[in-house]
């Protein structure tokens, strides 16, 4: 029992990180990393000390996905679909 507990423990991470590779990914492509990193601070903030300033405000989401799009305190994004910048949203939050 315990070794089926195990492997479906490392399936679930298996999974995970591979998704935050896609978003890395997608990131990468879209140039969002071109000014932020994960963990440093670039041109703009590391995004984690994004997640960190929007953790637990349930507009979160919105405000940044509005932000990026609009060029709202953000330089307007031109190779990202609105589709994407949602995305790349919600991964940012989930660090």
């Amino acid at each position: 029992m315990k070794s089926l507990i195990c492997a479906a423990v490392v399936v679930y991470g298996l999974a995970l990180s591979g998704q935050s590779l896609a978003q890395a990914d997608l990131a990468k492509k879209d140039g969002c990393m071109n000014c932020h990193d994960v963990a440093t601070k670039k041109v703009g903030p590391a995004f984690k000390d994004v997640a960190a300033k929007y953790k637990g405000n349930a507009g979160a989401e919105a405000t940044l996905v509005s932000k990026i799009t609009a060029g709202k305190d953000h330089p307007a994004v031109k190779g990202a679909s609105e589709d994407d910048v949602k995305k790349l949203v919600k991964w940012v939050l989930s660090m």
